[in-house]
């Protein structure tokens, strides 16, 4: 399922500026990629700070700007602003793009713990490709955090990533940088419906990380 396309030539665009999306620029960055951060502003001063830290390959600008030059996009924006985002990236920016969705439909509003807005019979890995249908949305990587992310080494043992969409050579291409990244027991759980089971976990994911007081943990399906 692995797929060689992990050259270091891939234009990927991060959409977001937070620690998560700092997180896995800096990772597909240091694996030899082009990067370009992109933010609510072109001229956020974080994502300048890294650019400028980042060597040749790496930039900033406008969500608009990372998503034009991109290849493949990662989504890395809180789950309530996550289709405002990709509408501020542009839908002719979007098309025929492999977007890997980190998100999570998580809100705040009631307190802590957080709370899902949507699940059951919806995702917000589906929200977003119904929002922009000729994009190839994975949804992967929300099952853990960030630092997991991009060295799954930190929790000790093999453990499980799960990824979910419609296209498969989206998922192929997604493959390989989870490969990349240091992900050995990928389970394909199908198509992009099944964002719906992997962003349920995050209420479990939460109380865990109450109970633990660390992110360094993750799932392992065993067969």
């Amino acid at each position: 399922m692995f797929c060689s396309r992990n050259e270091a030539n891939m234009k990927i665009g991060i959409l977001g500026m937070g620690q998560v999306g700092a997180t896995i620029a800096s990772k597909v960055l240091a694996l030899g990629h082009e990067v370009k951060i992109g933010s609510r502003s072109a001229n956020n001063e974080a994502a300048a700070a890294w650019a400028a830290n980042g060597g040749a390959r790496a930039s900033h600008g406008s969500f608009a700007d990372a998503a034009g030059i991109a290849e493949l996009l990662f989504l890395c924006a809180p789950g309530e602003v996550a289709l405002a985002v990709l509408d501020a990236a542009g839908g002719a920016n979007l098309e025929g793009k492999t977007l890997v969705d980190v998100s999570n439909p998580l809100q705040f509003r009631k307190g802590a713990p957080p709370t899902l807005f949507v699940g059951n019979d919806d995702s917000l890995g589906e929200r977003i490709q119904r929002a922009h249908p000729k994009l190839k949305v994975v949804k992967t990587l929300n099952t853990v955090n960030c630092s997991v992310m991009v060295d799954p080494t930190r929790v000790p043992h093999e453990h499980t990533m799960f990824l979910c969409g419609d296209d498969a050579e989206a998922k192929s291409t997604v493959s390989g940088l989870l490969h990349a990244f240091g992900w050995r027991d990928l389970i394909d759980l199908g198509d992009i419906s099944n964002a719906r089971a992997t962003e349920a976990l995050l209420p479990l994911w939460v109380r865990l990380w109450g109970v633990l007081q660390t992110g360094d943990f993750n799932l392992k399906v065993v067969r």
